[in-house]
């Protein structure tokens, strides 16, 4: 009775995680052709900080948290999240990046999910431990249906929430959460980026030795990205506590970057940038440098959007800068690079082991294994979600 009832819960939160990817993905492709089309637009990402922290100012005090209120709740069986939450991201994110904001979806899609997923559990008068379990559910089919992911999906909703450790309580009602999720999103019309297969490359000790030091590289990559984003942020709140100046300060400064870099590549989520990683020997070899900068620059100064698909890209850009130093195959060396980024920044190196899998085929799995779970112990344990928990922190 109790696996039924796992499933059909999670079943239900991954057609509603499902349905709101569906539309987010949508708005967020709408958005992305307009910029590329009419690029002047970009030079009013100022005034839209302005609007988005007014509105930040107005109604969103209680969601600013983001990720972190998710984790919070789960732990510590808090009130319910904010419905408004939903809509306040979605369009916050569409917003951001219609004007050139350099941020990705994961977060809007984490965020998302939990908050309609709780809202259902308030409303079905759920247990608190069956809904701290659908919150872990809710995160998985949000992440498992923006990517096309549903495995990994599973494994980051259990994975993400305590650092170091994976709370398998949750695994039956998230499993079907981000595989319900993903098969609503596909039925839409939804079509997710398709990367290059990884070749196939025997794991042998010389090999060993070259992931290693290009490991240290990604996770170097991510502490960078982590501590300059947490940084800025800190020092924006600060120095500019009214919300709608900060956001126009920091549009201001993307917008100084994009004309002082000289390219657009560096703006939105990126996604070309990314798979050009996989066959351009030519790529710049400052690319990831600018990406984390503009990423950075636009999170820490409080435009909503996630970090996944910007750490893509810098980890795509920089395994191909690695993957040409080291001799490695750009393909291989883009696509490692590019999980084992954002493994290091999130700690979730399993998860992120199986997305490599999902996306990039059998060929990838046993190095992506390798150079996530070294570069997450290198990076010491850092995390874009400051809420994540020491494994010694007791957990319900």
């Amino acid at each position: 009775m109790a696996l039924l009832r796992w499933l059909l819960l999670g079943a239900l939160v991954g057609a509603v995680c499902g349905a709101g990817s569906a539309l987010f993905l949508w708005l967020l492709e709408l958005a992305t052709g307009f910029r590329t089309g009419h690029e002047q637009i970009i030079y009013a990402l100022p005034l839209a900080g302005l609007g988005l922290g007014w509105i930040q100012q107005r109604y969103g005090q209680a969601v600013q948290a983001g990720n972190s209120l998710v984790i919070d709740t789960i732990h510590d069986d808090g009130p319910e999240l904010p419905f408004r939450m939903a809509p306040l991201v979605l369009g916050g994110t569409v917003v951001t990046h219609l004007f050139g904001g350099s941020a990705g979806r994961e977060g809007t899609a984490v965020q998302m999910g939990a908050s309609l997923t709780d809202w259902l559990s308030h409303r079905l008068r759920l247990p608190a431990p069956l809904r701290r379990q659908l919150l872990a559910a809710g995160v998985a089919g949000g992440f498992g249906s923006v990517f096309g992911t549903p495995i990994a999906g599973a494994i980051f909703g259990l994975e993400f929430v305590v650092l170091g450790r994976i709370e398998y309580g949750a695994l039956v009602p998230a499993l079907a959460a981000s595989l319900v999720g993903d098969l609503v999103t596909r039925r839409l019309g939804i079509v997710h980026t398709a990367y290059p297969a990884a070749p196939q490359l025997s794991l042998d000790l010389p090999l060993l030795g070259t992931w290693v030091v290009f490991a240290v590289a990604m996770a170097l990559a991510a502490a960078l990205f982590i501590e300059l984003t947490h940084g800025l942020k800190r020092q924006a709140e600060r120095r500019v506590p009214f919300a709608p100046a900060r956001l126009f300060l920091g549009g201001v400064a993307v917008l100084l970057l994009w004309k002082v870099a000289g390219s657009s590549d560096y703006l939105g989520l990126g996604v070309p940038g990314i798979l050009r990683a996989f066959t351009d020997p030519a790529l710049p070899a400052s690319a990831f440098a600018w990406k984390l900068l503009f990423t950075a620059v636009t999170i820490g100064f409080g435009f909503l959007g996630g970090e996944v698909t910007p750490l893509f890209f810098i980890g795509a850009a920089l395994g191909n800068l690695m993957g040409r130093l080291l001799g490695l195959p750009l393909e291989l060396a883009a696509g490692v690079g590019m999980a084992a980024v954002f493994a290091a920044a999130s700690n979730t190196p399993l998860a992120l082991s199986i997305m490599a899998l999902e996306l990039l085929g059998a060929g990838a799995f046993p190095h992506v294994v390798v150079v996530c779970v070294i570069a997450w112990v290198v990076s010491g344990r850092r995390s874009i979600y400051p809420s994540q928990l020491r494994p010694g922190r007791a957990t319900t």
